[in-house]
């Protein structure tokens, strides 16, 4: 299939924009970049919300009694 010149065109001008677009993220707090990348990776390898919860809750104890050790 050729594409003809203005749909390659259109898609490039898709690509630059996606590219040089800010993200609301951009600025967010980094525990809030964090927290999206970490939810992100959880659900594309189809981990089990329970088998998450669990395991959140055993990092989160961890790093709490942790802290004042760095």
């Amino acid at each position: 299939m050729i594409k003809h010149s203005k749909h390659i065109e259109a898609e490039a001008t898709l690509e630059v924009e996606q590219i040089t677009t800010p993200s609301p993220l951009d600025n967010a707090p980094d525990e809030i970049k964090l927290a999206v990348d970490l939810i992100y990776l959880l659900e594309k390898n189809n981990v089990d919300k329970d088998t998450v919860i669990k395991a959140l809750e055993i990092v989160l104890n961890d790093f709490k009694k942790t802290r004042h050790l760095s």
